[in-house]
């Protein structure tokens, strides 16, 4: 009796297929956020973030008595998520930011799989979590506006790709207030608007989705402050001068540890970049401009490289023998434990010098007294549960200083322009019973600031010190 040919299994149905692969996405995004969890926040962004949505709950109007120099969306967040869930933890945030890398891979699974089939749909979501730890962990880790911005630049791409041009314009202007660099997103759905049958429209709708919630946000935060700290207010902070050696070991140092990560990615993609579609690799080119835009080259600017090229990766595999894509999510998946170690072992000295200086500052205020912390760190105020006395929250803003910096031009006339006005009114009009020198030594210690160092000499005493950190008391 001869036996039955075997049939083929039937390829899974659209239903199947995302029953199937989004719950293993969002458990992936799960666990390469573990580390996240091992912290109360991860660098000062976080901390930065923490105390303005603070401050807005209390009633601070941001771009004016609240200040930074980004957009608004994820201050905004911040807020809300604090405002439901209380602000003395920041868990709810590290929930959103897997839900955040879960939507992004979603997103990209679904462009892979309407271009490249079933298999590459799952190739490209599970790559892309595994590269999104590949940098520092203060980088991946934290709750910040760049990973914020990265299911905006994916449902910008998708929704083009679909030929949804209003909502792709409006979820690149999501990108765009999320962090200013987001929008360059804009670049590949334009690309793709050009291609367009009925060119003239899509590239009119495609702008106007942009151009109309980027207008609503600046009016209802203020059309000249948002310009000011959004867009224009940051010429010495991106200029280079005296420090071009400094960003360039910082910049190439921050792409090798990212190329490391995506090895598994990148050889496939040396082997076969002639194969992918041109809006990829115009995505990618945007986005490497925007990681170099300002020369500060900090690690979490290259998370906007990762959504183009897990796309990228992806389509290279799919010309290539299927052990190709076997071995390379073998590689990407030993780079995301050997990320995922160093997140949960590495020390973390700043976090704890933050937590020491706290409970001094606490000890020596009462809950309804503001301090003035003169550093780099404000997740010092978060941590003491106290209001800054200034609506700058760190030296950053007043002395042009910066991590992505050597020290030059760092004073006050780098500062922001009118800001040292504005501290002094403040600090007149309520002084601080506590004022913390944190500088330790860097550039923009109070002996190289004389309006600081005058207030200092007359109103305040030195009453103690903190892992070099100098506490000073006012005066009775």
């Amino acid at each position: 009796m001869l036996a039955e040919p075997a049939t083929a299994p039937a390829p899974p149905t659209p239903h199947t297929y995302w029953w199937r692969l989004l719950p293993a996405l969002l458990l992936l995004a799960a666990l390469t956020r573990i580390p996240s969890f091992r912290h109360p926040l991860w660098n000062p962004d976080e901390g930065f973030l923490a105390v303005q949505a603070g401050r807005l709950a209390a009633g601070g109007v941001l771009y004016d008595t609240v200040v930074d120099r980004k957009p608004p969306l994820v201050p905004w967040l911040y807020q809300a998520a604090l405002g439901l869930f209380g602000d003395r933890s920041l868990l709810p945030l590290k929930v959103l930011a897997i839900l955040a890398l879960f939507a992004t891979a979603a997103l990209l699974a679904s462009l892979a799989r309407r271009r490249w089939g079933d298999r590459a749909g799952a190739v490209a979501g599970t790559a892309f979590l595994l590269v999104s730890v590949g940098l520092h962990p203060e980088d991946t880790q934290a709750a910040s506006f760049g990973l914020f911005t990265l299911p905006f630049t994916a449902l910008a791409v998708w929704c083009a790709d679909r030929r949804l041009w209003v909502w792709a314009g409006a979820a690149t202007a999501g990108a765009f207030l999320a962090k200013q660099t987001g929008g360059a997103v804009l670049l590949p759905v334009l690309w793709l608007a050009w291609g367009a049958s009925r060119r003239a429209r899509a590239l009119t709708r495609a702008l106007a989705g942009f151009v109309v919630p980027v207008a609503a946000v600046a009016l209802l935060t203020g059309p000249s402050r948002f310009l000011f700290w959004v867009v224009t207010g940051s010429g010495s902070y991106a200029d280079l001068t005296g420090s071009g050696l400094h960003a360039l070991g910082r910049g190439l140092g921050n792409a090798g540890i990212l190329a490391a990560a995506c090895l598994g990615l990148l050889v496939p993609l040396v082997r076969r970049w002639r194969a992918p579609g041109a809006d990829l690799w115009l995505w990618l080119a945007a986005s490497a401009v925007a990681v170099m835009t300002g020369f500060h080259f900090f690690g979490h600017y290259y998370l906007q490289l990762m959504p183009p090229l897990a796309l990228l990766g992806t389509a290279a595999l799919r010309t290539l023998p299927r052990r190709w894509t076997t071995g390379a999510l073998t590689a990407l998946a030993c780079a995301c434990a050997a990320f995922l170690a160093w997140g949960l072992l590495a020390p973390r000295p700043e976090l704890a010098h933050a937590q020491r200086l706290a409970d001094a500052v606490r000890s020596r205020t009462s809950a309804a007294d503001p301090v003035l912390i003169w550093g780099m760190h404000p997740e010092t105020y978060w941590l003491a549960d106290r209001a800054p006395a200034s609506r700058y929250l760190t030296a950053g803003l007043l002395t042009n200083f910066s991590g992505g910096r050597d020290g030059s031009l760092v004073g006050e006339r780098y500062g922001v322009e009118g800001s040292w006005p504005v501290l002094r009114r403040e600090l007149a009009e309520r002084r601080p019973p506590l004022i913390v020198d944190d500088s330790r030594g860097k550039p923009y210690g109070p002996d190289r600031m004389p309006t600081l160092r005058s207030i200092l000499a007359e109103e305040y005493v030195r009453v103690a010190t903190v892992d070099g950190a100098v506490l000073y008391a006012r005066a009775r």
